[in-house]
């Protein structure tokens, strides 16, 4: 099938590994030109150094802070700059650091906040203006099965990722007019080194060892499986594409099943 990517511009954030990676990796083989930053430089050119070789596609990498304002004005500026303007927005950060509300301070909810909602509403804010003249687009957020239902012992994405599907499907409805599809794609347990840390964290707060945790946790997906960051990608460039141009103001997991809520 031709999702029709082909000479698209993305710009895809926080994507030298985990589902960013993945995201950035299936847009640039369905054609798309690509942008991703990492808080790294080197990292962030590694990955497009390596998107470039698996795919032959235009692939820019730029250095920046998603948590930080003026990082991102310059990712946007330099990324539509390299890519001659903006079709597809993808945005991503890096999820909030565990923890329960005993143990999160004041800096840590302002840095949560940051992170995960105010990097999303900076973001659009900057891209609009090209999605517009591009004559419309798609944006995407990458988030958490959090925001259907929380996780043990992620208070901070437990309460921030389900403001980004209230933004997102806000926008759906307000940029509908100008042709700009605005939707959430959420991981459930898909294997990135995300979560390995969430399971090194519980397997120290529950006193089981890792593997433990690991098999408690795959017992409940019906799939019996972690999921593989591809599998996670291709969905992302699909809502990305033309190919979806019927699909705005959704919500859509990809976790195997393990969310059983209707």
């Amino acid at each position: 099938m031709d999702l029709g990517l082909t000479n698209k511009r993305a710009l895809v954030l926080a994507a030298s590994s985990g589902l960013g990676r993945a995201t950035a990796l299936e847009l640039a083989r369905e054609g798309a030109a690509v942008a991703l930053c990492s808080r790294d430089a080197d990292r962030a050119e590694e990955t497009a150094r390596a998107i470039r070789d698996a795919t032959g596609a235009t692939v820019h990498a730029f250095e920046a802070d998603v948590a930080d304002a003026i990082s991102l004005q310059a990712l946007v500026r330099s990324a539509t700059d390299a890519l001659g303007g903006l079709d597809v927005l993808v945005n991503n950060a890096g999820g909030p650091p565990p923890g329960q509300f005993d143990g999160v301070d004041e800096a840590g909810w302002d840095r949560a906040y940051q992170l995960t909602l105010q990097s999303v509403v900076r973001t659009v804010r900057l891209a609009l203006p090209h999605l517009r003249t591009a004559g419309g687009g798609s944006i995407l957020t990458l988030a958490s099965s959090s925001v259907q239902q929380p996780i043990p012992n992620l208070l901070l994405s437990n309460v921030f990722r389900p403001a980004v599907r209230a933004l997102s499907k806000h926008l759906a409805e307000e940029l509908a007019p100008d042709g700009i599809r605005v939707n959430v794609l959420s991981p459930g347990r898909v294997h990135t080194p995300r979560i390995d840390q969430l399971d090194a964290a519980n397997a120290e707060r529950t006193g089981r060892t890792v593997e433990e945790v690991r098999t408690a946790t795959v017992a409940n997906i019906p799939m019996g499986r972690l999921g593989e960051p591809a599998e996670f990608g291709r969905v992302a460039a699909f809502l990305s594409s033309p190919a979806a141009s019927y699909v705005t103001g959704e919500h859509l997991l990809v976790d195997g099943g393990l969310i059983r809520g209707m």
